[in-house]
Parts: C-alpha cells; structure tokens; sequence
C-alpha cells in the first residue's frame, strides 16, 4: 500500500514526532473518519510507499535518511498573505526546506503545488503571475514538477467569503495565467499540471498527469495499484492510498481548506493528541474494533 500523510491535515508540521514514534513501533492506528469504533491498523512493513504532503517539510527533514520507504514529498507553497493563510511558516524557510529534500531525495521526489489559487481585488492574475515565476525561480534545478489547482467550493470557502473575497476566473484570466505559467516553468525546465481538475489545461501548455499516477506508482514500488475512487472528486486519477490523518487537526487555519472547517473543533481535537498514542487523536476506546489493513 501507498501511505499518504495526509490529505486531512498536515501531519508532517505538527505531528512529526507522533508519526516518528509510529514508524520506529511498526504500526498506526488509523479511526475511519464516518465510523467512530471501526479501526484501521497498519503495518508498515506492509508501507510499500509513503507520499508526505505538507506546507511546512521542517520538522521531518533530519529524519528522512531514517525511513526506509520510498518517498515521495508534495510541499504546497502559496503566495497568499497571513489573511488567507494566517498560521503558514514564512515561505523562504519553506523553499529551503525543500531544496534540503531535494538534494536528499532528488528532484523526481519533491513536488511543489501552487494550490488553491483563487483571485481577488489583493490577489490579482497578475499577482499569481509575478508569485509564480519566483517560485520557478528560487526552485530552478531543486524540483521537476509544479502542480496547481484552483479553489473549489468547500463549507470553510463559503464560510470566510468576506476574507476571501473570491471573484470568477474568466475564460481570458485562465488563459492568461496558465500561458504564462507554463512558459515560466518550461524556461527553468519544470513540468507544470493540475491536480483534479475538469480542466486539463493542455491546450495552455500544461502537462497531463496525477500526482500519484500508476506510473509513478510502480516506479516507486515496482508494484501496479489500482485507481483511487474517490468520494470528493470525480476527477482525481491517482492510485489508491491510504490517509492516516483526522480532520479538524491542522493548526494552519488556512481560510480556503477543505480539511479544517471547524476552527474550534481544531483546539479541542489538539488538546487530544498524545505522541504516545498508537492514533492521530485520543487513544483506542473499549468497544472499538480494530482491523488488519492490508
């Protein structure tokens, strides 16, 4: 199996030591997110591969020579200021820390994604433009793919509609930025795709491709793995993996994210967190029925 830590919050910023803890004991405990008492338990000799998905990569980076799994890292980096993302590490330390990865894993395993992006009267089209070919700037020779997405209408994006402040991309605001995107990262030699979404952008430039791809998967794991069904977008093709994280954990708080939209329900499911325990959150409960993930 694929590991994917996480796509419900960022386990690698504020739980690394918890996940550490997990790897040197062998197995995670994972609660199935719509069935309080059902378990997941995971092996990690049964990992084939572990794919970190973060917006800060620092707490991990000394103890990655210590994983023995392939790696595979997807670091977002936005332009976006402390309004839309207020708990986000200053971007330059992040860009640093993935120039560390990179020269630990190679440039084929670390991913940037340029993602959500959205506009408004602050974050303009050529805001993103301007943001974006400094990034391809800065990572010249440090990475090999950007993916970007665009904002989806999730319950917190309703919710902070007045800090947002969305407006409608237009058929001549996508073109204009996904040209220019894609002549900036072809000049530092960068791949540029989207990630599950209707639109391809192949007629802009973009390549087509996932972010776990079948491909990519076996190449990792010289293993094939079966399509991801996901339950939240029609049009993610990546390969299955397996998520460990919680919802409502992530102390980023970033306005637009699809995995935290109860910020009060973020402190108190903080407050139940024990590096120590076999799960993200709390502990195993009596009654609680645990299976073999295989």
């Amino acid at each position: 199996m694929i590991l994917f830590v996480s796509g419900r919050t960022d386990i690698v910023a504020f739980y690394s030591e918890w996940f550490m803890n997990r790897y040197r004991e062998g197995f995670v405990d994972v609660r199935n997110p719509f069935s309080y008492h059902f378990v997941n338990r995971i092996y990690f000799k049964d990992v084939d591969a572990i794919l970190f998905c973060t917006k800060n990569p620092g707490p991990i980076v000394d103890k990655l020579e210590s994983i023995d799994k392939p790696i595979m890292f997807h670091v977002t980096i936005t332009p976006y200021l402390g309004d839309i993302e207020p708990c986000v590490k200053n971007k330059s330390q992040i860009i640093a820390d993935v120039k560390k990865i990179s020269q630990i894993l190679g440039s084929d395993n670390v991913v940037v994604r340029y993602d959500p992006i959205f506009i408004n009267d602050v974050y303009t089209v050529g805001y993103h433009i301007r943001a974006f070919s400094k990034l391809c700037e800065k990572l010249n020779g440090y990475v090999s793919t950007i993916i970007v997405s665009f904002i989806d209408d999730y319950k917190n994006v309703r919710k902070n509609a007045d800090i947002l402040r969305i407006k409608p991309l237009t058929e001549n605001d996508l073109r204009e930025l996904a040209v220019s995107f894609s002549s900036v990262a072809a000049k530092y030699d960068i791949t540029v795709q989207t990630c599950a979404e209707e639109r391809k952008l192949l007629e802009y430039g973009f390549s087509s491709g996932e972010c776990m791809s079948p491909d990519l998967a076996f190449k990792l794991t010289n293993k094939k793995f079966k399509r991801w069904k996901s339950r939240n977008n029609n049009n993610c093709n990546c390969v299955e993996m397996v998520d460990i994280g919680v919802y409502n954990t992530c102390s980023h708080l970033c306005k637009y994210c699809y995995a935290n939209f109860d910020e009060e329900k973020v402190k108190i499911l903080k407050g139940k967190h024990d590096p120590m325990s076999t799960m993200l959150i709390g502990h195993l409960d009596n009654g609680d029925e645990i299976k073999i993930r295989k």
